[in-house]
């Protein structure tokens, strides 16, 4: 069973473990901790059919201490003001904690985007951002999200489109929404960003060798087993690059199912079979079926990947957990209780605060690529590689040799914009966590896990910038 604790309670007791370990005013923190703004909507949707039907949506604005404020927007029947309010806090501390300037944010619309038709779901799309638009929630300035659980490129080319039409800012209107297509705005490397940020931070976790020493771990991804709770785009990307890094796939759970194969799992069929199934891996014939979707996280794995949804390891199966590492890639996917009793079994957990930042990490990088109206890399690109050139040949000159003609020409390529992206969230995860766990060793290391340390790293960003605006001298 799941913990009856509202989501909101479930961050706001990590805020409170970590709070206690801060010696900043008491009242600011408690406006910290509290959501700034929530907008419910209700809007009527004309079915296909002709049937009218009532759709309810959110929007949530945690914290404006930096603006533009944030935050991806999810189509979820299960969605609800709590929710919200609650990833929008998880927003806020993200950003923070990776040092990208936002305040954090949320959306969402109450549906299953299985049960309607594409034209439907555009009208949704469209009818939503035209709420925000006229409650000033959305603008480049203002409030700007991003693609979330059951959203994707589509859904922002048309929210993008909409505020274009709505809005009097032309210029910097791309702006308005992160995780377009590159037609409209886009950065290469956004698509798979989220995925990737959480393998650059789980391979950073796997390099300190004290820590690993402790988990009876080798460093390094090379032969580490993995387990992987949601194989959608966070969750497929994400072993992809680890199984791509040496780790193997053991175990994949979905909605419909999970699989296990202890000598590896084929990335590139699974793929090929869940594109012919709905998503779903029920039924997949190189690997064995698992009695029901949850004994995938409590497979004995070096570590363990929950990806979906929030709340997947609770009181109520968190004592069957055999992973050394738990790597939080999905927002919220462990309790407060959970993640205590983790960490006093000698568990290291990677907090999603930190490890799924990846999304809104390059989702900045798209949002000042829109706001310059210039590609990255478009200023460099040839004289790097101009300069590279005249190196490598001057080099042959002086030594009277040749380089391998091939070889000569990737050395000589100067970076592209996805070269910059992923160069920029590399740097970004691996800094971050670094920031991190210093924090954690700063005070007693075992005395508090990385979460804690991470809440309290965002609280002091946060509380700087507060200072520094002069409200609270």
């Amino acid at each position: 069973m799941t913990s009856p604790i509202s989501f909101v309670a479930q961050v706001n007791a990590f805020f409170d473990r970590a709070a206690e370990h801060s010696d900043h005013d008491r009242t600011l923190l408690a406006q910290i901790r509290r959501c700034n703004s929530l907008y419910y909507m209700s809007f009527p949707l004309r079915r296909d059919n002709g049937e009218i039907e009532v759709i309810e949506a959110w929007r949530a604005e945690h914290s404006h201490h930096k603006t533009p404020t944030k935050g991806g927007f999810r189509y979820s029947d299960a969605a609800c003001a709590d929710e919200v309010m609650a990833l929008a806090a998880l927003m806020t501390y993200k950003c923070a904690i990776v040092n990208v300037p936002f305040g954090g944010a949320k959306g969402a619309v109450k549906i299953n985007r299985r049960s309607y038709s594409v034209g439907e779901l555009e009208r949704i799309t469209r009818r939503y951002t035209y709420e925000l638009t006229q409650k000033n929630f959305i603008g480049p300035g203002i409030d700007v999200p991003a693609p979330d659980y059951g959203t994707g490129m589509r859904e922002m080319a048309w929210m993008y489109d909409t505020y274009k039409a709505l809005s009097d800012e032309k210029l910097d209107a791309y702006a308005c929404v992160t995780g377009k297509p590159l037609a409209q705005g886009g950065v290469r490397g956004r698509t798979e960003a989220t995925g990737r940020g959480v393998f650059f931070g789980i391979r950073e976790a796997l390099s300190i060798e004290d820590d690993m020493q402790r988990l009876g771990l080798s460093t390094g991804i090379e032969g580490k087993t993995v387990v992987v709770q949601g194989f959608g785009n966070v969750g497929s990307h994400a072993a992809r690059y680890l199984v791509e890094g040496g780790a193997k796939l053991i175990a994949v759970a979905e909605y419909d199912g999970a699989i296990h194969d202890p000598d590896g799992i084929d990335i590139d069929r699974l793929q090929a079979y869940r594109k012919e199934n709905r998503g779903g891996v029920s039924g997949y014939p190189d690997a064995r079926a698992l009695d029901h979707t949850t004994d995938a996280l409590t497979l004995p794995c070096d570590i363990l990947i929950p990806a979906a949804l929030e709340a997947a390891i609770h009181e109520g199966n968190v004592g069957d957990v055999q992973a050394k590492i738990v790597a939080e890639a999905a927002n919220g996917p462990l309790t407060a209780a959970a993640s205590q009793a983790l960490f006093e079994r000698g568990v290291l957990v990677i907090p999603d605060t930190f490890l799924n930042a990846g999304g809104v990490v390059v989702s900045y990088f798209e949002w000042v690529k829109n706001l310059a109206h210039v590609r990255f890399g478009r200023l460099q690109k040839r004289w790097e590689s101009q300069t590279h050139r005249a190196l490598l040949e001057a080099i042959e000159t002086m030594s009277d040799s040749r380089f391998d003609r091939a070889m000569f020409e990737r050395f000589i390529q100067g970076p592209g914009e996805r070269d910059l992206v992923d160069a920029g969230l590399e740097d970004t995860m691996a800094t971050a966590y670094q920031a991190v766990r210093e924090l954690k060793m700063q005070h007693g290391g075992a005395d508090i896990d990385l979460r804690t340390a991470a809440f309290m790293h965002a609280i002091d960003k946060i509380v700087v910038t507060y200072e520094n605006m002069g409200i609270f001298p």
